[in-house]
């Protein structure tokens, strides 16, 4: 059951890094627009972002559930040296849900209308930066436990195991990821030519800016010798699973140009699934990269009768949320297969 639990722990890492990069990216794209085309993008993703934008956030409370009931040594960890950017993160999912209702429902159409949409960008920049930044955090090798010295001071302690050009740099990385997302899935749903090469040329842009990204990580993680990058260059399955993810932008590519929006919008899936992949498989289980050590999720893993529950609570409730979340993306035509 503990294979269940961990599956489950990885699908929702995945569906969150893709369904809420859909939604973070929509407003990264409105915010790297000119003017006339940011309302044109604005009036694009209240038609598709509206129905479902909470939807998408069903799978970290799900991943956080998990973690924190399966796997408490690492969610201690988690939540404990990470919850300054954990809670950063949070306020900017907070700010700009609260701007991207009040921006589209309130009954006054005046002045606030500009502040509602600065804090609708802020918080899709903010909100992929601190995620990034945690999973930079967590396997950074900076994070200083305060069990093995009890003389580190506070920023030792809280600030220096995120607050570093490694997690930054991740942090950059998944906004670029956000964008590339959100630009394909918008191709799916441009009204004209224009809007449709506007969304075109985002989508090259995030793709140019996500590799040459990718590449400045790697050099700086390898010439800095931090042992997540030395492991994930190391790792055949990673770089099987990057250079799959090269190949497969060619496809991606023609598929943009024939007009093939549901392909486009799976292989764009594909992509970050391969993404995802590779950084999981780089060090797993060890998942954690202290300052002295590695922790692995499964020390500390709960016992045998709380992950049997919790791997048969899973497998019931994906039973029926899955099918709910595919009926709900039907209903709004946001899945168009053979189109």
């Amino acid at each position: 059951m503990l294979t269940v639990v961990l599956f489950f722990l990885f699908f929702s890492l995945f569906l969150y890094v893709l369904l809420a990069g859909a939604d973070f990216g929509g407003g990264i794209i409105e915010l790297f627009s000119s003017p006339k085309n940011q309302e044109k993008t604005k009036q694009t993703i209240y038609r598709v972002m509206g129905p479902i934008w909470e939807a998408n956030h069903i799978w970290i409370i799900i991943l956080i559930v998990i973690l924190w009931i399966g796997f408490p040594q690492y969610f201690n960890i988690f939540v404990v040296y990470l919850h300054i950017p954990i809670t950063l993160m949070l306020l900017g999912i907070t700010i700009r849900g609260l701007a991207f209702i009040f921006r589209h429902y309130d009954a006054v159409k005046g002045r606030s209308q500009g502040s509602y949409n600065a804090l609708f960008k802020l918080g899709s920049i903010l909100s992929p930066l601190f995620l990034g930044v945690i999973f930079g955090g967590l396997v950074g090798g900076n994070i200083n436990l305060f069990s093995e010295n009890h003389n580190l001071s506070f920023k030792e302690i809280y600030i220096d195991g995120w607050f570093n050009v490694f997690s930054v740099l991740i942090g950059v990385f998944y906004i670029a990821l956000c964008a590339f997302i959100a630009s394909n899935f918008l191709i799916g749903e441009a009204d004209d030519e224009d809007e449709l090469n506007l969304y075109r040329k985002k989508a090259s842009y995030s793709t140019i800016i996500l590799v040459f990204i990718g590449l400045v990580i790697l050099a700086y993680g390898y010439f800095n010798e931090i042992d997540f990058v030395i492991d994930f260059i190391e790792n055949k399955y990673s770089i099987i699973a990057v250079a799959i993810s090269g190949i497969v932008l060619i496809p991606l590519w023609k598929m943009i140009k024939l007009k093939r929006k549901a392909w486009a919008r799976i292989l764009a899936g594909v992509q970050v699934l391969l993404v995802v992949s590779a950084a999981m498989l780089a060090h797993f289980p060890d998942v954690i990269i202290t300052s002295t050590k590695e922790i692995s999720i499964l020390d500390g893993v709960a016992p045998d009768s709380v992950i049997q529950v919790l791997g048969i609570a899973l497998l019931i409730g994906g039973a029926i949320i899955l099918p709910g979340l595919y009926h709900l993306m039907k209903s709004f035509q946001l899945i168009k297969l053979f189109k």
